[in-house]
């Protein structure tokens, strides 16, 4: 849970937007089967992670969770290999692996801090334990962090590795916005021209630089 209620809201705001976006993604029609699978798990995991930085959300069983992202996980790899698309099969994983390590990640999360108030005797088998159920105060922005060094450690690494990716997509985010090709004057834009291209990693970058600032605190 995140203590300091500004950073609360602003992580809040971040992971409300890539939500809305996958919600929006997942009933267009141009959007494919692989597609509305990944934009679903993306929009559960924001509205996940918006859960963590709030004392509500230390009371979500851990278990159902980290089912979710670890198939999550899976599902991307699999998809990857199994529906390429246009990309060849060793493009789909290299544009796969990101999604699936924030997958990964996120179950890990919820795992080891689950992990962490119940070895502070405080039951985090079947939730976090409560609003103080785990067994550091925290860094002051946030009101919980991990206690032994190697999941500290990991976390850590975990939030250098988001903040990388974070940066790529947020890169070719502004790539993709700046070589638009300007519209004509008073008229629509031509025909099988996506306006929207730099949303898809505008949005991946928002989450993953979100996730990594939640890593740090963690840390």
């Amino acid at each position: 849970m995140i203590a300091a209620n500004g950073l609360r809201w602003i992580l809040t705001l971040m992971f409300a937007a890539p939500a809305l976006y996958g919600l929006w993604r997942l009933v267009r029609p141009t959007t494919g089967l692989t597609g509305r699978v990944g934009h679903l798990l993306h929009a559960a995991m924001s509205v996940l992670m918006i859960a963590m930085a709030w004392p509500w959300g230390m009371d979500l069983a851990v278990a159902p969770q980290v089912v979710l992202f670890a198939a999550g996980a899976l599902w991307f790899v699999a998809a990857s290999l199994v529906w390429p698309g246009e990309r060849s099969r060793s493009g789909a994983v290299r544009a796969a692996w990101p999604h699936a390590l924030m997958m990964g990640a996120m179950a890990w999360m919820v795992a080891a801090m689950g992990t962490s108030g119940a070895m502070a005797g405080h039951g985090g088998g079947t939730g976090h334990g409560g609003h103080e159920g785990h067994a550091a105060s925290g860094s002051g922005l946030a009101s919980m962090s991990l206690t032994a060094t190697g999941p500290s450690v990991a976390s850590a690494l975990l939030a250098v590795a988001l903040t990388a990716i974070g940066l790529v997509w947020l890169a070719r985010a502004l790539d993709l916005a700046r070589v638009r090709a300007p519209l004509p004057a008073g008229g629509p834009a031509p025909a099988g021209t996506d306006t929207t291209a730099a949303l898809d990693p505008a949005c991946h970058a928002v989450m993953a630089l979100g996730m990594a600032v939640m890593f740090a605190l963690f840390a």
